[in-house]
């Protein structure tokens, strides 16, 4: 009996083609849809990078005004100004005044969860790795943990052992103005030092916190061109 080996050949070739488009139809597919998700997931973490950028920058604007009190509690001590008047209560409460670290992780969160070699550009992956694994807990650690940034608890004991017998109140126990009996050069070499040290800390933990605004910012920037493309 002849074989019609044109015919086996035309019904194999069917087969593989069907089934290599089915597969390649398949992966298609699944890319599209791991695609899809990426993006979401980036959007996600985009928008509760918006939130963190907020929280950064209130963060940022309270530490600067604990500057702004080192430097008027400074003028005090070395005689340069006198003082009657509620300003001094403000200054009193910043200069001391603590903060947290919040930050929004659903985002990253979800991307853990569906593994993060879900984001294709590799560059991208490791800024947001480093930015949630490294920076954020380095901030949070500044804010929370380090003794040093711990400014209330490390150094308003010996700054209020200065100022409070110099501190004037009204009949409601509320601080009014800081009296003009000179500060002693033992009272003034101890509050200079603490305030110094308090400068030095704020003006490092500011300086940490523009470090990480600015590559949120540069994450949010390749994220919007992410969306773009798709």
């Amino acid at each position: 009996m002849k074989r019609n080996w044109g015919k086996y050949v035309f019904e194999f070739l069917s087969i593989f083609v069907a089934v290599t488009s089915a597969f390649l139809l398949n992966n298609w597919n699944e890319s599209r849809q791991n695609r899809n998700v990426e993006l979401n997931i980036l959007t996600e973490i985009s928008n509760g990078l918006d939130k963190d950028v907020n929280d950064i920058r209130v963060n940022m604007f309270g530490h600067k005004q604990g500057l702004d009190a080192c430097k008027y509690w400074r003028e005090l001590a070395t005689g340069k100004r006198v003082d009657h008047g509620e300003v001094v209560l403000v200054h009193y409460f910043n200069i001391m005044r603590d903060f947290i670290a919040i930050q929004n992780t659903s985002g990253y969160e979800s991307l853990k969860s569906k593994g993060l070699e879900l984001i294709s550009d590799d560059s991208l992956r490791y800024q947001i790795i480093s930015l949630y694994e490294y920076e954020y807990k380095m901030l949070e650690k500044f804010e929370e943990d380090y003794s040093e940034a711990q400014f209330h608890e490390s150094y308003f004991e010996g700054f209020n052992a200065v100022i409070s017998p110099h501190l004037e109140f009204d009949s409601l126990g509320t601080i009014v103005g800081v009296d003009t009996v000179p500060f002693t050069e033992v009272e003034q070499k101890a509050l200079l030092s603490i305030i110094w040290k308090v400068e030095v800390n704020r003006n490092f933990i500011l300086k940490t916190y523009s470090g990480v605004e600015a590559k949120i910012e540069n994450i949010q920037t390749r994220i919007e061109a992410e969306i773009r493309e798709q």
